[in-house]
């Protein structure tokens, strides 16, 4: 281990290396490693047990994936049934590289747009396996009966997203996360009924069980009944989404946190990536301090919607009184090769950038216009209901505005988090036996996410990657049972009571949300849309300190073998507060912008993100060291020999 960096903030650890890549031709890697892996014979995998925290995208397919290829699974999710994962709320698709219009897509092509999409911050082998697997998500999926929308004469049907210039995206109105979730939750529900998976809802995972180095359970909380319980496996897998909520105001559900990852984080799992959050460019904006959470306007409605504000600051005219030659469709002056259909990353900061400047629109002017009454014209206003009717029936419900008489008003609100605990290509994280799917992993989307890829890399994962890759774990390592009495067992429930107990004990006079507020308030002005040196080592000690003043002076009332929602809040903020200190720091660190996270220092002369490949063309994977204490910084060198990393330009 090395010294002190120059920041005096972190140590300099060892190099990460992913070994489980293979290397060769990378048209042939995903094949040759699912060759080359060990196999579990069916009689030895029935007597095998995994967990698998999380019943989104990712984790509702793993498990009904690996029930059905026999071993006992274990399902955990916090909610009072599967299918209240936040994977529901996703609106607008699945990207596939089917090339069903013939306009040139391919494997090849999405394999670029991603690794171009994420600022060329993502392994090659991951994003080339995930554009292969694409194509079998859409079968798999018509196969379940996900009733994907259609054309005419029946084939299914695709719009475009940010960053490309085909159309691969399959949809289902704007609801396909919602009807994605409930065809793996069909299959889900065919293994409980199987006896294939016992499924424990209203529990919540509050510690990993590491037994001999390896991941051997977890300790979970009845969340009704307040019961800590233990259960072991042979292997557990973590599918619990990401950590956007840090923020506090996100497009996240109100439970979404970072509790899963971030106690395995504290058990030896290197986190990676942690400042790379996606701010998402279409979300109604806030309108007042009431709000929780923010609601999120599907990118697809920037197909036929135009982005625009007043060209005069301080025109406050209604947008329908406002001349054409008085506006300013700002995307398409600035990227006219892409337009509306830029990447998130370029379209939030372009919003920002006219709103900073005074042209923002509605009371509070942080707002942009988006604007369909040239769709409305050259399709028909039936037409647009068919594509996007639930979103603009949403969006009406929250504002009390017709979006087929008046624009929609949008600005930028975090999203997804691109960051998260460190795997190898079989999504093995470095606690052997841990494996991560989904948003809770960092593996595939680099610096940047492009619109719908989220719900194709939870399905990849959960489908088609974890099955094959943790059987050949399960074969090779030879595992013995364990005790429930064993020390490392005990140790984790009483770490689990204690804390519960330490949180219920504090009596202060702070309610839990104002801590989670203030975190927020930090985190979204100096860790958000835009990052400088002197904002984030004031975030930095600003996070401290609230993590001392709650640890002093939190209140949480009620009992702990209850139902006690303040509970539960509060160690989910608990752990935000360490993770947001992680995250300023993995930006203050990264000198250099790349997608999502933008560095005032480091930018074009244009304004654009301007990268550093010499110095930090790696993914930053964080080992924890305690508590305030200076963590340790491995670095995984990134290699590009498929795709050249250049100035990334959507003009």
């Amino acid at each position: 281990m090395g010294g002190l960096d120059m920041y005096s903030d972190f140590q300099i650890g060892d190099p990460i290396v992913d070994t489980a890549a293979p290397d060769g031709p990378i048209e042939t890697r995903w094949e040759r490693r699912r060759f080359g892996v060990k196999l579990v014979n069916p009689a030895n995998k029935r007597k095998m047990k995994i967990i698998v925290v999380g019943t989104g995208l990712a984790g509702g397919s793993a498990a009904a994936t690996l029930a059905e290829a026999g071993y006992q699974v274990s399902s955990f999710c916090y909610q009072d049934s599967p299918r209240r994962a936040h994977s529901i709320a996703a609106q607008g698709g699945i990207n596939a590289a089917k090339n069903y219009r013939n306009d040139g897509d391919s494997v090849q092509r999405l394999f670029y747009d991603t690794v171009k999409g994420g600022d060329f911050r993502a392994r090659e082998s991951n994003v080339h396996r995930l554009a292969e697997i694409s194509v079998q998500i859409i079968d798999q999926c018509v196969a379940q009966g996900v009733p994907f929308a259609r054309e005419y004469g029946g084939l299914l049907d695709n719009r475009s997203f940010g960053g490309v210039q085909v159309s691969r995206t399959f949809y289902a109105k704007g609801q396909t996360g919602q009807q994605l979730l409930l065809g793996a939750y069909q299959a889900l529900e065919r293994q409980i009924d199987a006896g294939g998976v016992t499924m424990y809802s209203r529990h919540e995972m509050l510690e990993l069980v590491v037994v001999d180095g390896r991941a051997r359970g977890i300790i979970a909380r009845d969340m009704v009944t307040g019961e800590v319980e233990t259960h072991l496996a042979d292997a557990v897998v973590l599918a619990s989404g990401g950590y956007g909520n840090v923020f506090y105001l996100s497009t996240n559900a109100k439970g979404c946190n970072v509790t899963a990852s971030w106690r395995a984080h504290r058990k030896g799992a290197l986190f990676a990536n942690p400042c790379f959050t996606q701010i998402h460019p279409t979300c109604i904006p806030v309108s007042g301090d009431h709000q929780s959470k923010l609601t999120l306007m599907s990118e697809s409605l920037r197909n036929d919607g135009r982005i625009w504000v007043p060209k005069e600051m301080g025109d406050a005219r209604p947008p329908q009184d406002i001349p054409e030659d008085e506006r300013d469709y700002f995307l398409e002056r600035q990227y006219p090769s892409f337009g509306n259909l830029v990447p998130r990353d370029i379209a939030s900061r372009a919003a920002k950038n006219v709103c900073d400047a005074g042209r923002g629109v509605g009371p509070t002017g942080l707002g942009v216009y988006l604007d369909f009454a040239d769709a409305i014209d050259r399709l028909g206003r039936p037409a647009i209901a068919a594509k996007y009717g639930n979103l603009f029936q949403m969006y009406q419900r929250i504002t009390g505005e017709d979006p087929y008489e008046v624009p929609m008003r949008i600005f930028p609100a975090v999203h997804y988090t691109m960051g998260g605990l460190w795997v190898d290509y079989d999504l093995q994280s470095t606690i052997p036996g841990m494996f991560v799917v989904g948003e809770a992993n960092f593996s595939d989307h680099g610096a940047n996410r492009l619109g719908a890829s989220a719900l194709m890399q939870g399905l990849a994962d959960g489908y088609f990657v974890l099955p094959n890759t943790i059987g050949d774990y399960l074969a090779k390592s030879h595992l013995q049972p364990v005790s429930p009495d064993a020390p490392e067992v005990v140790e984790a429930r009483d770490e689990v009571t204690g804390r519960i107990e330490k949180l219920l004990s504090i009596d202060g006079t702070r309610t839990v949300d104002s801590f989670h507020r203030e975190l927020g308030h930090i985190m979204w002005d100096y860790c958000g849309m835009e990052r400088t040196e002197d904002g984030l080592r004031k975030a930095l000690d600003l996070i401290a300190e609230l993590r001392r003043e709650f640890w002093r002076t939190v209140k949480v009332p009620g009992a702990a073998a209850t139902l006690n929602q303040s509970l539960e809040k509060a160690g989910r903020v608990a752990d935000f507060l360490e993770l947001g200190e992680l995250m300023c720091l993995d930006a203050l660190h990264r000198a250099e912008s790349c997608g999502g996270h933008f560095r005032a220092e480091s930018q074009t002369e244009d304004g654009e993100a301007e990268r550093d490949d010499e110095h930090f063309s790696y993914a930053a994977a964080w080992e924890f060291t305690g508590v305030g204490e200076a963590p340790v910084l491995h670095k995984e060198d990134l290699t590009f020999d498929y795709v050249t990393p250049s100035q990334r330009s959507y003009k």
